[in-house]
């Protein structure tokens, strides 16, 4: 998932991952990932908070947040967009093929 958000909204992996503050660009598109995970790869709030170096708490937050802001067309389009290329990536990676 960090992979796919680093190629979707240009940025660094380790700025995802970084445990400090960061900027609010950042933080969002964060948030947007571990949103993504959360629903489109059902991984639980505890295993998606481990793979961004946050707690679980922080990863409801960002769920929270995210659907909130759906309520903004432009933001449901990227959102929608991220979920179908994310199921779409995962789907083929979890067959064994690789495109």
């Amino acid at each position: 998932m960090i992979d796919l958000m680093t190629h979707l909204f240009a940025v660094e992996a380790r700025e995802l991952r970084d445990t400090g503050r960061c900027r609010a660009a950042v933080a969002r598109v964060r948030q947007v990932a571990m949103y993504v995970t959360h629903v489109v790869l059902q991984l639980s709030m505890s295993e998606t908070g481990k793979g961004f170096g946050r707690d679980r708490t922080t990863v409801i937050h960002a769920c929270h947040l995210v659907e909130d802001l759906r309520d903004d067309p432009e933001f449901e389009r990227i959102i929608s967009s991220v979920e179908q290329t994310a199921a779409r990536l995962f789907r083929l990676e979890g067959d064994g093929r690789h495109g």
